[in-house]
């Protein structure tokens, strides 16, 4: 993970985690930002956020879990990996990760790629 793509206020964010949770959100992390280069970190709605042209993807750590969300998620959920992704709202999906054995990289990664996808507009 290419460290000048991070910002302080999201290392400092992951640091007051409980460790479980704060592992499953740097492995997640490195995922997102290893699978674009165009992204971009930062921190809101107290959380981390990656955006290209729009808002494309985030990290929600829960007590015991951690959700990898995608802003235009009901857009992804009609490609192949649409099982994948849970949520009733208008556009939002997430994925929720309960532990480290539960993150599959090369789907996330891919997930995280079409999700960049949708804002190369």
């Amino acid at each position: 993970m290419n460290k000048v793509r991070t910002i302080e206020i999201v290392d400092q964010f992951i640091d007051n985690l409980p460790e479980e949770v704060q592992e499953i959100t740097v492995e997640l992390r490195k995922i997102i930002l290893d699978s674009s280069p165009y992204l971009k970190e930062e921190f809101k709605w107290s959380m981390p956020n990656y955006t290209y042209n729009g808002l494309v993807c985030y990290i929600q750590p829960a007590k015991t879990h951690v959700n990898l969300g995608f802003h235009r998620g009901i857009e992804l959920k009609n490609k192949e990996w649409g099982h994948f992704l849970q949520g009733t709202g208008k556009l939002m999906r997430h994925i929720q990760i309960n532990s480290l054995q539960d993150i599959q990289k090369d789907i996330f990664s891919s997930l995280v790629k079409s999700a960049v996808a949708l804002n190369h507009d």
